[in-house]
């Protein structure tokens, strides 16, 4: 357990109750795989995707984590004031400067200082983490820390948000995996769902398989988009009009009050839209995850919990919650670390009867003999998936974590927390006996970084799970049609689809002045039929 030892009492620390919000709107795949010109067999059998979360036009980062708070603090019955930390997870932030955190502190304050006053949330301690998918493991992991240690009288509260839009260009690879939501996690000593053991297990390597850059675009090329776009609007254009209009900007009021104000000659764009290699990421997704694997084991074994004399980790784990950017990424990616913690094993000797042995390592690592020998371990780990072995171990410890993904689809930093809501909410369906088991939990963001650690399932955790409703209240959602998803892609859709009712909504983005760029957020009361 995380433990810190002070005149011999043991402080453990873990997750109380976990709340999710995700956006009312979303677009079922088999319309996504017919304005595609997609496979969907593909997309669902193969990937396990059903629909992908759209935030509506009122919707963004703040608003959705500003949600999962919401919900949290109101069932938990929490005072306001007595939240030490709330540190947000998230990779699709709404400033460069000013944290996203605030952006939620602010609604939240606005809801709750009739109440509790309007200093409420003065003395709570706020700021984003980032590090691609993994950041709000991150916040996790330091919050924990924190919660861990004494404060005299009083206990420390925290909460971790996470809140994101995964969204890729229109007809890009990545577009399929697309998805949104925000969540929060009760932190506190006593937890009554899951206590978290202090042992990590941490692989990190500077990667770029998936990352988005500031992009630089040239006054010229502005300029010569928009009268490319005239040009097809029907619109006559006079030759050499690019060069005169630049020979003009120097004098030009636009040029003083635009973005270009200050005579450079590029600006620096934002997009929320990745640069990202595919195949690429998964290797790095597999490797930091064998790497971060191999980590907990030596830590473990340190702290003395684990030997290599014991029942295999993968074993100990009741179930295994992952990182999941599409439904099946778990399936498809674990065969890795199934092989090396299964080798020696009579599991892994039937397996080798089946398919053989693994590829040899080359000698000589070329460029041409690397990518040859990723290519096949690609089709091996491939062959371990069919495995009658690796299947049943997938079915009983990894498939209830895929349930709601399929649904909701990538949540960047939430993915892995969706994975252990749906885990849970499943279990309890089940009737499944899980109290005083081990979960582990395999955490990954791009760049790279994975973190590997385990989770005590608390007796206490059918009464918790009890009152989430998530798949309840994801059968309550409504569908868009195609042309909607890509007005509200491209951000063209003026309207919410639906009117905020009963929850966060942003109003404004100012458009200049001295505060250009602000966003107001309000509570938007729910309306009555």
């Amino acid at each position: 357990m995380e433990c810190y030892i002070m005149e011999q009492e043991i402080i453990s620390v873990g997750i109380d109750d976990i709340a999710i919000h995700f956006p009312r709107l979303y677009l079922d795949m088999k319309d996504f795989a017919e304005l595609r010109g997609a496979d969907f067999n593909k997309l669902n059998k193969g990937l396990g995707l059903k629909a992908m979360a759209i935030p509506d036009v009122h919707e963004d980062t703040a608003t959705m984590g500003a949600m999962a708070v919401m919900r949290l603090i109101d069932r938990n019955r929490l005072d306001p004031r007595k939240i030490g930390r709330m540190y947000l997870g998230t990779e699709s932030a709404l400033d460069g400067a000013k944290p996203t955190a605030t952006y939620i502190l602010d609604m939240l304050t606005q809801r709750y200082s009739r109440r509790y006053g309007k200093d409420c949330f003065r003395n709570c301690d706020v700021v984003d983490m980032t590090f691609a998918c993994i950041g709000g493991v991150d916040a996790l992991h330091t919050t924990l820390d924190w919660a861990a240690r004494p404060s005299g009288q009083d206990e420390r509260i925290g909460i971790v948000i996470f809140s994101d839009n995964a969204k890729y260009d229109l007809g890009s690879s990545g577009e399929y995996t697309q998805g949104a939501g925000g969540g929060a996690l009760l932190i506190r000593q006593n937890p009554r769902l899951l206590e978290i053991p202090d042992c990590w297990g941490v692989s990190t390597t500077p990667v770029h398989d998936f990352f988005k850059p500031r992009r630089k675009v040239t006054i010229r090329s502005v300029i010569s988009s928009v009268m490319e776009l005239a040009q097809e609007a029907g619109q006559s254009v006079k030759k050499g009009i690019v060069e005169r209009m630049i020979r003009h900007l120097p004098k030009s009021t636009v040029r003083r009050l635009g973005i270009f104000a200050h005579g450079e000659e590029t600006v620096s764009v934002h997009r929320d839209e990745p640069v990202f290699d595919g195949q690429f990421s998964n290797r790095c997704y597999q490797e930091a995850v064998r790497q971060a694997f191999h980590n907990f084991k030596q830590h473990a074994e340190r702290q003395g919990r684990w030997s290599e004399e014991d029942e295999k980790l993968t074993q100990q784990w009741s179930r295994i919650i992952m990182h999941l950017p599409y439904a099946f990424q778990a399936k498809r990616m674990f065969p890795d670390v199934f092989r090396h913690d299964r080798n020696g094993t009579p599991i892994w000797d039937d397996v080798l009867v089946q398919i053989g042995e693994p590829p040899v390592i080359p000698s000589q690592k070329t460029k041409k003999n690397t990518e040859q020998f990723e290519r096949e371990m690609d089709a091996y780990r491939r062959a371990i998936s069919k495995t009658p072995e690796y299947l049943h171990f997938h079915s009983n410890k990894i498939e209830k974590g895929q349930r709601a993904s399929s649904l909701i689809g990538n949540q960047y930093t939430g993915s892995i927390f969706l994975a252990l809501m749906s885990t849970l909410e499943s279990d309890l369906e089940d009737n499944a006996d899980i109290e005083g088991t081990y979960f582990g939990l395999c955490g990954y963001g791009s760049g790279a970084k994975a973190k590997v650690f385990e989770a005590i399932v608390q007796p206490g955790w059918e009464e918790v799970v009890s009152r989430w409703h998530l798949f309840e209240r994801l059968a309550g959602r409504v569908a868009i049609d195609q042309l909607t998803y890509e007005n509200l892609h491209k951000g063209i859709q003026v309207e919410s689809v639906v009117p905020p009712s009963g929850e966060f909504a942003l109003i404004n983005v100012s458009e200049d002045g001295l505060y250009e760029g602000q966003r107001t957020y309000k509570w938007a009361a729910k309306k009555r039929n």
